[in-house]
């Protein structure tokens, strides 16, 4: 079973949580003997507050000195909220929102491997995640990836307080997205929305669990700009859904919803100032992954257990360093080493090349390369236009597919490497080429 897909109309652009004690001690003021008018109207104030905790709809009325009367009025509400219909068309209010996908998010938690004293440590809920896709046996959870990255004996707990193991499916780091499995069906799943349809200043919504404590909480804003280059801490740029909503560490991997109830995007990042007094506090800079940019990965890795099509070079790279440049080396991105058997063997390249161009697009460095090169996929034919012994080559390679077998063949190529240079250096008298980050191609 596949999650729910639904168009949007065109015309629009844990278990139970512990929470803190607080003791709250209120000062008195001395107390006064009410005599005459001041002590009537104190007894009415007072039947105002306890009739107003009856809560009973109707009228009443106090009488005064001079005989009159005053009326108070009291209303009724309903209490419940409906569980209001997904379909893409009818747009919901917050309550209905909330209480129609409730049900589909969950807590994520487990043990990490290991802390800096080399324990396991039980964290509290790491992050969020939400049901797409349930059979009668089987279910499965987007995520982030760096919610579940290093974590093993993952959990996942709903709002009604159940919670089940998970296992993880599958998961593509560059673009922060996991998939776990629990081996029980029949669960709510949320309805995955257009997000190339939403508008900057409509309304969004949040359900997560802020501070891993604060679990299931409901919050809201507008969508504040589409199509945001967000360069991560890990150096990667992503494209996101800026929004003011309220988002917290803890709230990574939940769902961000449109007006329509449906799951527009990944809640990710936020931007906070560094601490220092000196600086302004930063507020309402929320990012969610759009879901249109991710949602064919989601289906391979539930259906393979990763993203197919991924393209894989077979290479290490660095950049150029500057000090090379100033002797007019180009820059770009040496290859550094070449893994045997990859496309980048049988297609020519060697150990030394510099590649400066892919296709039409300009290199300078190896993070440009990366970005050029994963806008194609696995069987594409590319052209690279290398320096090779002072002169410029083009050399045509079709592109491997990146798997699990693939990458881990390039992470034994990099260690492989770093022993090499580790043994090199001593011999050498120094460092070589200062600056150099080996990066392993295919891989980020």
């Amino acid at each position: 079973m596949y999650y729910s897909d639904y168009n949007r109309p065109q015309q629009d652009q844990e278990p139970v949580m512990e929470t803190s004690q607080f003791h709250v001690e209120e000062v008195q003021p001395p107390k006064k003997k009410k005599t005459g008018l001041g002590k009537f109207l104190a007894v009415g104030l007072c039947c105002a507050v306890v009739g107003g905790a009856v809560g009973g709809g109707g009228v009443w009325a106090v009488n005064r000195l001079a005989g009159n009367s005053t009326t108070v009025y009291e209303g009724t509400r309903p209490t419940a909220v409906s569980l209001a219909n997904v379909d893409g068309k009818t747009v919901l209010s917050p309550e209905e929102v909330y209480a129609s996908n409730l049900g589909a998010v969950v807590g994520v938690n487990g043990n990490m491997t290991t802390n800096v004293y080399g324990y396991s440590v039980k964290n509290p809920v790491s992050g969020s995640g939400f049901v797409i896709s349930s059979n009668s046996t089987t279910s499965y959870i987007l995520t982030n990836y760096h919610v579940i990255d290093g974590v093993s004996d993952i959990k996942v707990s709903f709002a009604d307080g159940t919670s089940y193991d998970a296992i993880l499916v599958g998961g593509e780091e560059e673009n922060d997205i996991a998939v776990l499995q629990v081996n029980q069906g029949n669960l709510q799943t949320v309805v995955l929305g257009d997000s190339d349809a939403i508008n900057v200043g409509e309304p969004v919504y949040a359900i997560g669990n802020p501070l891993g404590e604060l679990t299931f909480t409901f919050t809201g804003g507008y969508v504040s700009a589409k199509d945001r280059s967000i360069t991560m801490s890990d150096g990667t740029v992503m494209n996101m859904i800026q929004t003011d909503t309220a988002i917290n560490s803890g709230n990574s991997g939940g769902p961000l919803f449109d007006k329509y109830g449906q799951v527009v995007g990944i809640v990710s990042a936020k931007l906070s100032s560094s601490g220092s007094s000196s600086e302004a506090s930063v507020e309402g800079l929320g990012f969610a992954i759009p879901m249109n940019d991710v949602k064919e990965m989601v289906t391979s890795i539930m259906e393979h257990g990763y993203v197919t099509g991924k393209p894989n070079v077979g290479i290490l790279m660095n950049n150029v360093d500057q000090a090379a440049q100033r002797y007019g080396v180009p820059a770009g991105a040496e290859i550094m080493a070449i893994l045997e058997g990859s496309c980048a063997q049988t297609g020519g390249l060697q150990v030394g090349d510099i590649i400066t161009a892919v296709g039409d697009t300009t290199i300078s460095s190896s993070s440009q390369l990366s970005d050029a090169v994963k806008d194609n996929k696995a069987g594409d034919t590319i052209t690279f236009t290398v320096y090779r012994d002072g002169e410029s080559t083009t050399v045509d390679v079709t592109l491997d597919e990146d798997n699990q077998a693939r990458q881990e063949a390039m992470e034994q190529l990099q260690t492989e490497y770093q022993q090499q240079q580790a043994q090199q250096q001593p011999q050498q008298g120094g460092s070589g080429w200062n600056g150099y980050y080996n990066f392993p191609f295919g891989n980020w």
